[in-house]
């Protein structure tokens, strides 16, 4: 399996010796939102129109964002609450039928290995999620350290089903492993449910992604292996690193 290579990029946080003490994780989660500002950039023209992504770092993101809503024309956002915490700063939310193929996709994780293998879907837009990353030529993670893990599962993976589905799909679930947990009182964007996952250690997310989607009823699971980041910023106390896969260019 390929392993990623670190650079900086002269993208650096605050470290402990000048701040006077240690960075808490929402201003880790601002500093990477703000790395991944500076990385695109340079890129942005009037037509462009981003993938924003879903979750606390992606408000981050979004917040930062606000600031050169004039450089770009919209974005498309992978849930309700994105778009309407963009629309709120002034930037227009354009539909994802109507965009096409998108430059840039920026969003977090729920954890993250050292193939830029994710998973994602803890505030239940994996759906949405999975469907803008497919959509975009770079898919940016932002995360901070705490989500790097070298074996993914400790978070529950999430699984959006089919509400008819759903004690078929967990009794599936059970047979790979895993102990599903129906999570109550949520429905998806989408209008499904929600199983997540736990007691998973997930050795091989390709396969595992591929088994898991071609069960019935599952609309789709919250590995993102098929479909991985192609660049992970990750905010440490030492700095954001910068995480890319040999295959990923650029």
């Amino acid at each position: 399996m390929a392993t990623c290579r670190v650079t900086g990029g002269g993208m650096t946080m605050p470290t402990s010796s000048t701040k006077g003490n240690r960075m808490n994780q929402n201003e880790l989660k601002q500093a990477v939102a703000k790395a991944a500002i500076k990385k695109f950039l340079p890129f942005l023209d009037e037509r462009m129109v981003l993938g924003v992504g879903t979750g606390s770092t992606a408000n981050c993101f979004i917040d930062a964002l606000a600031a050169y809503r004039d450089y770009f024309a919209g974005a498309v956002a992978s849930s309700a609450a994105s778009a309407e915490r963009l629309r709120g700063h002034g930037i227009a939310v354009c539909e994802l039928n109507d965009t096409g193929t998108l430059e840039f996709y920026i969003d977090g994780a729920d954890e993250a290995n050292h193939a830029l293998h994710l998973i994602k879907g803890g505030g239940a837009a994996l759906t949405r999620e999975k469907i803008v990353a497919a959509c975009a030529k770079t898919f940016i993670c932002i995360a901070d350290e705490s989500k790097w893990v070298d074996v993914l599962g400790d978070f529950p993976l999430p699984v959006e089903v089919i509400p008819m589905a759903r004690s078929h799909v967990a009794r599936e679930l059970l047979k790979l492993g895993g102990d599903p947990v129906y999570r109550e009182g949520v429905v998806t964007d989408n209008g499904n449910i929600l199983l997540d996952v736990h007691n998973l250690r997930i050795l091989n997310p390709v396969q595992l992604e591929e088994r898991i989607n071609n069960i019935a009823g599952v609309v789709t699971n919250g590995l993102f292996a098929l479909r991985p980041a192609d660049v992970l910023l990750l905010g440490t106390q030492t700095g954001v690193k910068e995480l890319r896969c040999p295959t990923t260019s650029g």
